[in-house]
């Protein structure tokens, strides 16, 4: 899940032109932590990182969680 859940939060951000520091600052994370989420041996988001980041995205938290198959 983590390898998926990095791939589409790198793509989300990717479609809307934003580095990992402007990402960050809209969710209210630190871009370091933003790096390790999309990074090779991405970290498992808790809920409450998943949540801000949906909202940066004017997203559902479901809708940042579909992955494709």
């Amino acid at each position: 899940i983590e390898a998926k859940f990095s791939k589409r939060l790198r793509e989300l951000r990717e479609d809307r032109k934003l580095t990992q520091e402007e990402l960050a600052a809209r969710a209210g994370l630190d871009y370091k932590h933003i790096q390790r989420l999309e990074g090779a041996s991405p970290s498992s988001p808790t809920l409450a990182t998943i949540e801000k980041l949906a909202a940066a995205f004017d997203l559902q938290p479901w809708q940042l969680l579909k992955f494709e198959r």
